[in-house]
């Protein structure tokens, strides 16, 4: 998300308050206060820092502070503009990234399949509650097309019907007592549309290179693994544009120049799809 060519870092108060969302222990904390505040660092340099004045950081509290300190400097970088809101999981590492998040409502619905009741009639219940989970994921489906202020009312109440209603099965209500906890990254849809309501595209894309690294195993040099990536980039591109990858490659090899860039043919889609952040300025 920085667009740079390594990773950078700072420390600042963001970094701060995003150690303390991954309540890392405050004596680390105190540390990093010691150190060169407000100055962005390279991967070798934030690294040798950690080294010198916190050598006894165990991995974990090691990756969150890389993690709080490179969202940081995201923030605070002019170069481009910082995303507004992105859609993904409930890991800690995603929060604060952007001003708002809008959570997965696959990701959310796995927590329930990862229940294993053994008596009939929670079974049955869990089975009637991924009913209707999924009967409401539909409505806020529909929604997304045709969005209006009445029926995002009637939206909030149902998700708090669904979601606080009392059962026999003590696990299940626990599990939706934490979903309900997260109504507003759940139903950031209702007031911005436009918004995705999970994220599997974007996993799909990563899934792709996983299972090409598996049959090719690996490239041997820098410039091969460039290749690959420009490659696989534009073949899910030019899938998501609706364009033949093997037509674009001939046109693009022939120098014949009917297709245009893919660069104008996203500007030109964006044009007629509600992509905008759908606020109304004050």
């Amino acid at each position: 998300m920085q667009n740079t060519n390594e990773l950078e870092f700072i420390l600042n108060s963001l970094t701060y308050d995003l150690l303390s969302t991954f309540n890392l222990p405050s004596k680390w904390s105190y540390q990093l206060k010691l150190l060169p505040q407000q100055t962005a660092f390279t991967s070798v340099e934030f690294n040798t820092l950690l080294d010198e004045y916190l050598g006894k950081l165990n991995p974990q509290h090691r990756t969150r502070i890389q993690e709080a300190a490179a969202i940081a400097f995201y923030h605070q970088q002019t170069n481009i503009s910082v995303i507004k809101t992105i859609v993904c999981d409930d890991a800690p590492q995603f929060k604060l990234i952007t001003d708002n998040l809008a959570l997965c409502w696959i990701h959310e619905a796995r927590h329930y399949k990862k229940l294993s009741p053994f008596i009939a009639c929670h079974q049955k219940t869990l089975d009637e509650f991924l009913d209707r989970f999924w009967k409401y994921y539909r409505k806020l489906l529909a929604y997304r097309s045709a969005p209006n202020e009445d029926q995002a009312k009637e939206l909030r109440l149902e998700f708090w019907t669904l979601f606080t209603e009392k059962s026999s099965y003590e696990q299940l209500d626990e599990r939706k007592r934490l979903t309900a906890a997260k109504v507003s990254e759940l139903l950031l849809v209702l007031e911005h549309p436009e918004l995705p309501l999970h994220n599997n595209p974007a996993e799909l894309a990563a899934r792709t290179m996983v299972q090409r690294r598996n049959i090719s195993y690996a490239t041997q040099t820098q410039q091969g693994t460039k290749a690959w990536d420009v490659f696989m980039s534009l073949v899910a591109t030019t899938r998501k544009l609706g364009i033949s990858f093997f037509e674009y490659m001939r046109d693009r090899i022939s120098q014949i120049g009917h297709i245009p860039s893919l660069g104008t043919i996203i500007r030109e889609k964006s044009s007629f799809n509600p992509f905008g952040w759908s606020w109304i300025p004050e």
